[in-house]
């Protein structure tokens, strides 16, 4: 627990906001006493942004070949993108997403490599990223197949809210058809799991939304809560696990009900995220639940808009580096507490020479 924690930092796309939140946040002394940053992208285009932040000066950078080199009291910077990889801020381009995904993958490689205890990372656009070679619609998705997980929840958090969604990247058209029992039952384990491991949090309370408009209103305006969604919560009831709904939406975020569980599980990504960002969109992390690995993210986009103009807010860059290093040191926690301290070995006994006696 006094360890401290190994933290990698993608720079998401070269030309968003994600350089310039990620030096606001590191430009904090207090955040190298708490963690070992490891920025993956390139140090030329870090200095480029540098510029462009004031008052960031005191930033200590350290230029390494992997994280396994990381120094403390440094920002550490893995020279994974190419300087031949041009920076153009403020617009969306090839190039950019395709400098977001070689840094990610390098803080992957190293993450497995065991030199990083998490990864956080800066938002990429994925209307551009999908026009490079990056077969998937996010991270979230990327990160449950690179580490072969058996399904992952994209975890929204904050202070006292968190709400995961059944449903990540997916057209609403499609959403209803990828609800069934199954799928639903996965993602309210992975959801108690993750309150008791990651949040350490005893006897995690789950509040389910309804699908559709009063969550379906007793089959009238839909059957997916009657076919499906109150099936799993029943389900989950029996496996111990303290679900309850389908609560319908619009109600229940009006009335401040999320505020009595410990997490809200919705159907798809805008049922979600829409009321979660309303509430906590300065402080939001994206959590991915469910991986071998610690994943956290600021959960706004990449703000073309705003780039380069140091007007973007670094306070979701430092909750997703405090959440990850928090997330760290309740695993090793629960693990150490979760273990048999006794291990088992199979004890033989002496062995004992025969003697034999002459006749």
């Amino acid at each position: 627990m006094n360890r401290k924690i190994v933290v990698g930092i993608t720079q998401g796309d070269s030309n968003g906001i994600g350089y310039e939140v990620i030096i606001k946040a590191l430009s904090d002394a207090r955040m190298l006493d708490m963690c070992i940053p490891v920025v993956y992208g390139c140090s030329r285009t870090f200095g480029i942004y540098r510029k462009l932040v004031p008052e960031t000066e005191q930033i200590t950078t350290n230029i390494i070949n992997s994280a396994s080199e990381a120094r403390h009291k440094h920002v550490n910077i893995v020279n994974a993108v190419p300087d031949s990889l041009p920076v153009d801020i403020g617009q969306p381009t090839a190039d950019g997403a395709r400098a977001a995904i070689i840094a990610l993958r390098a803080a992957v490689a190293d993450v497995k490599a065991k030199f990083l205890d998490a990864i956080v990372t800066a938002p990429f656009s994925k209307h551009t990223v999908a026009q490079t070679e990056f077969a998937f619609p996010g991270h979230t998705e990327y990160l449950i197949n690179e580490f072969g997980a058996k399904d992952g929840l994209m975890f929204l958090c904050a202070d006292n809210l968190r709400v995961g969604v059944v449903t990540n990247h997916l057209p609403l058209s499609k959403v209803s058809a990828a609800i069934t029992k199954e799928v639903l039952m996965s993602k309210i384990r992975l959801m108690n799991q993750s309150l008791i491991r990651d949040f350490g949090v005893v006897r995690p309370k789950i509040a389910v939304l309804g699908l559709n408009p009063h969550a379906g209103d007793g089959g009238s305006l839909g059957t997916e809560e009657v076919d499906t969604i109150i099936p799993a919560i029943k389900q989950a009831n029996t496996e111990n696990i303290l679900a309850f709904g389908p609560y319908s939406p619009d109600g229940f975020f009006a009335t401040n009900t999320q505020y009595k569980f410990d997490a809200v599980l919705a159907m798809y990504h805008d049922q979600g995220l829409i009321p979660f960002k309303a509430l906590a969109f300065d402080k939001g992390v994206n959590f991915t639940a469910g991986l071998p690995i610690v994943r956290t993210s600021p959960d706004h986009g990449t703000a073309f808009e705003i780039a380069g103009k140091s007007m973007a807010n670094p306070g979701p860059m430092i909750s997703a580096i405090y959440t990850a290093i928090d997330i760290c040191n309740n695993r090793d926690n629960y693990d150490e507490m979760s273990a048999n301290p006794l291990e088992i070995k199979h004890f033989e006994g002496p062995k004992h020479e025969r003697t034999i006696l002459p006749e």
